[in-house]
């Protein structure tokens, strides 16, 4: 038998509670919390609308704690409601776990591990995806998320969909969340990271029972949707606000450009092709006429051709706001190669967004077709030129570092 005094210990010097959201799983809670209270008693039960006899199990655990509402209102909402509970009782971390008994107190013990090393960190408990009655679905969804989470913050995990979970709560003081069902716990995870609390993995064991004994409430079609439009606001402010803040917080550092320079300039362990590649890569990303995708574009192209994405993305910051006018004025006149003299727009004024549309809407397919193939053809006018002075210049220094 587990020594209960030992974990309580172990969950009161960190501040630690098990936090664990219910919603009609009362043929499995019970369970749940028999074995999760043999490590400790530190536990906060969220009964979020329960109709089955979830109330009448709770009850007969007096020494839990328990926030109780209705109607139903979704895992996010009860996550969030029992963060709050958590923080008001004194607590600086909880431990999230599912009601349906797939997870095994046990790995509690594996995020207390992480805590002395990981003080504010979001730790995942990542189950093994391969193993028997794992739902083909949830794998396929699982990779997918992961993907997703790659794009939007950068870090690449095992699983991002895992509901046993470490949170350092007292770090989210402060922090608003937009989602109330399954997608929040996707949304947290990214807008913590994003906030500056980093993003860990331990491995743990999960339990899938078979498929007509689980009791799943994810709804496939508007949980999915959900998640999709989610997915779609992450990956725009990601690429209109937070990349580009990053990059300028990056730029402000006393010590980037010497990383910047060490790093990735002079990484001995890339070729002078590939250096120079993803330089004429982020130069062309960032002059072609796709204003909006630039980023997101240039991300994309750098992870599937494996270029150094930092390169790619300073590179591509090219096109910043006070270099934008010229760009654009220089696409129009490189586009003057690709339509007829009579039809082409010659900018005489001041360039601004109002002259712009009122020139493109004057002959505007022929316009446009001068705006995008000049611009374009800029692109790659740029692009090679960057690959090659990149390339002209590393040879040159790293021929003269090695003599």
């Amino acid at each position: 038998m587990t020594d209960n005094t030992t974990h309580n210990e172990q969950f009161v010097i960190h501040k630690v509670a098990v936090l664990i959201p219910t919603y009609n799983n009362a043929s499995t809670l019970s369970a749940v919390l028999q074995d999760v209270l043999s490590y400790t008693s530190h536990v906060i039960v969220v009964n979020d609308g329960s109709t089955d006899h979830t109330t009448t199990i709770l009850d007969t655990f007096p020494q839990i704690h328990r926030v109780d509402y209705t109607p139903n209102r979704g895992k996010g909402i009860a996550l969030r409601r029992g963060f709050r509970y958590a923080l008001q009782q004194g607590y600086d971390y909880v431990i999230t776990m599912d009601a349906d008994g797939q997870h095994f107190a046990s790995d509690l013990l594996v995020f207390l591990d992480k805590l002395p090393l990981h003080k504010k960190n979001i730790v995942i408990g990542a189950r093994n995806l391969q193993q028997e009655n794992m739902p083909g679905k949830s794998t396929f969804a699982n990779k997918v998320s992961n993907f997703w989470f790659n794009v939007e913050t950068g870090l690449k995990g095992p699983d991002t969909q895992s509901g046993y979970r470490l949170y350092p709560i007292y770090a989210m003081q402060g922090m608003h969340f937009l989602c109330t069902k399954y997608e929040f716990e996707i949304e947290v995870l990214v807008r913590c990271f994003w906030k500056g609390i980093q993003i860990n993995w331990a491995s743990v064991k999960v339990y899938y029972p078979p498929a007509e004994e689980r009791v799943s409430h994810f709804r496939p079609f508007w949980d999915v949707f959900r998640i999709t439009i989610l997915n779609i606001i992450l990956v725009l402010t990601a690429f209109l606000y937070i990349k580009p803040r990053n990059f300028i917080r990056f730029l402000l550092k006393k010590d980037s450009w010497y990383s910047m320079w060490h790093d990735h300039f002079l990484n001995k362990h890339e070729s002078n092709a590939l250096k120079a590649t993803s330089i004429g890569v982020g130069i062309f990303m960032g002059i072609v006429p796709i204003w909006g995708l630039q980023l997101l574009t240039a991300v994309a192209v750098a992870t599937y051709f494996r270029l150094n994405k930092a390169l790619v993305l300073i590179a591509c910051n090219i096109s910043m706001p006070p270099l934008i006018p010229f760009f654009i004025y220089g696409s129009f006149e490189t586009g003057k190669l690709f339509v007829p003299a009579s039809s082409a727009i010659t900018i005489t004024d001041n360039l601004s967004i109002e002259g712009l549309k009122k020139m493109l809407s004057q002959n505007g397919l022929l316009n446009a077709v001068q705006y995008f193939a000049g611009g374009t053809t800029l692109a790659i006018a740029g692009g090679l030129l960057g690959f090659t002075i990149t390339w002209l210049c590393l040879r040159i220094l790293r021929r003269a570092a090695n003599n």
